[in-house]
Formats: C-alpha cells, structure tokens, sequence
C-alpha cells in the first residue's frame, strides 16, 4: 500500500458511516487503505464496517484499546498501517470529493501537510459563528505564543511515515492538543508545515452548549502547558494577565448574549476559553496566553 487513511474511533457510529461512505468516492490511481483505530469503543463500528466494507475493499480496524485518547489511537493506527504515505481524518467529519488525490498529490513534493477546513456543510448557524475566525478555513494556524510555529488539527494531517518516525509520533502524554504539540515538534526538525487548499474536510463542530464549554475550557488550558514545554528560559508574557481581566470584563458586560439563540453559542465557548486560561494559568505556573 502506498497510501493510508487512519482514524481514530471512539463511539462514533453515528457519524462514521458518513465519513467512510465519503472516503468510498475518492478516486486514485495509487493502492491506498483505511485504517481505523478503535479506542475501546461501545458502540456497534463493526456493523458499520461491514456496511461499507464492499465499497472500501482495504478497510482495516487495529485495536488501541490499551491506553485512551486521540493519540495513542492515532500511533497504533499508524503503526498497522502499510502505506509510506499518511493521510489522518476524524470519524466525525466528512472528507470532500478529491481530498485524498489533493493530499497526496502535495505530498509528492511536500513531506508534510494540513488541508483546508470548511465549516458550512455540517453545521448550524449558531455554531458557524463561534469558529467563523478559524484560520484553517484559509491557511495555517499559527501559534501566538512560543515557538510561534503554524499547527493544524490532527483530523486534516498529512505526512510521509519518515516525519512521523522522526519525532516519535504523537506524544501520548497528552489527551487535547496533543496535534499541535506534533506539528511544532515535527517542524522544530525541519519538516515545514504545507497547506493544501484544494483539500477539504467538512468539520463537524460540536452543537451542545455543554460540549462547547467543555472543549474550548480544555483547549485554553493545554495551550497553557503547551506554552510552558515550549517558551524559551526567561520569556514572559507582557500584558498577559491585563488582558485576560479585559476579556473576563468584556465577556461579562456582553451576558445579555445568553438570551440570543445566534449567541449564546458563542458566549458560551468564550466563557470556557476564560475559565480554561486560569486553570491552565494556575496549574502550569505560566501567564494566560
């Protein structure tokens, strides 16, 4: 195999027949498989890949229920898988037509790669409005704090395996942002990050105000550690906490926001965002970055 689709599963059965049924209308010309890496789920996948198996002949699932999160499942899926080059996606989002001959076009001259993310197809209004500023609809992402590297998310990452050997893999150490920890350490050994625009996923955003809290409250507090693995010895963030007060304030003052159904999503992540900085803040002794 020359090419190899992973992802990551954890009871996801209702929106993986979706993305494998995607996946079955990509044309290549080059062997290629997918590779599904189950995380001790619940739920029935082997139904659902038996369903699609006839239309994705090369359809693998790997067991990596021995230690949870994204990248232990990511690693073992890797690691089973036979291609030379890789091309990750979540079970929850939706792969666009071309995506895998975009990727793996690019990554003909390119060892490392992130595609382009769309946010219309799956999602409702309300949602679209709290992640309409994701920079990854036109580019990279970029890190305003140290080492100031791009980084993407790991659902729309694309390596030949001679990156991923380089730096180890994903670090299972962490259970959120354990994706942008790889793109800089992967870049931090000189494998420059290309963004591939004519590669799509349609991402599936979470639409429960609970789960927003809770994802933009864990995603604050990891960009917390992830400040402190990779600022140099002395650094300080100026302002940081003048800042943070002016965010808190500003977040209060617009409350009323709670009671629009178009903004109350959106308040709800900054809420979580603010909260997850000071854990963050207080559990790695570092400024809210």
């Amino acid at each position: 195999m020359r090419v190899s689709v992973v992802i990551p599963y954890f009871n996801s059965a209702e929106t993986l027949g979706t993305q494998l049924a995607a996946l079955a209308t990509q044309n290549l010309s080059d062997s290629w498989e997918v590779v599904i890496s189950d995380n001790e789920s619940s739920d029935d996948l082997a139904r659902i890949v038996r369903a699609h198996s006839a239309r994705l002949p090369d359809l693998l699932v790997v067991d990596a229920s021995d230690r949870r999160g994204a990248a232990h499942a990511r690693n073992v899926g890797i690691e089973a898988s036979h291609g030379e080059v890789l091309a990750l996606c979540d079970a929850d989002d939706e792969v666009a037509p071309g995506w895998l001959a975009a990727m793996t076009r690019a990554l003909t001259s390119h060892d490392f790669v992130a595609c382009r993310l769309d946010l219309m197809k799956l999602n409702p209004p309300s949602v679209r409005q709290v992640f309409k500023g994701h920079s990854q609809q036109w580019g990279l992402q970029r890190a305003p704090y140290p080492p100031h590297l791009f980084h993407a998310g790991g659902g729309t990452l694309g390596f030949k395996r001679s990156v991923f050997e380089s730096v180890g893999g994903f670090d299972e150490s962490w259970q959120v942002l354990e994706d942008t920890d790889f793109c800089f350490r992967a870049q931090l050994a000189g494998n420059e990050l290309h963004f591939v625009h004519d590669a799509v996923i349609h991402l599936r955003c979470r639409r429960d105000l609970s789960g927003l809290f809770k994802q933009a409250d864990s995603y604050a507090e990891h960009r917390a550690r992830l400040y402190r693995k990779y600022r140099p010895p002395g650094a300080r963030a100026v302002n940081a906490w003048r800042q943070h007060i002016t965010r808190w304030d500003r977040l209060l003052r617009n409350i009323s926001e709670l009671k629009s159904h178009e903004t109350r999503a959106k308040w709800v992540w900054r809420l979580g965002w603010q909260v997850g900085q000071l854990q963050g803040s207080v559990r790695y002794f570092v400024a809210p970055v």
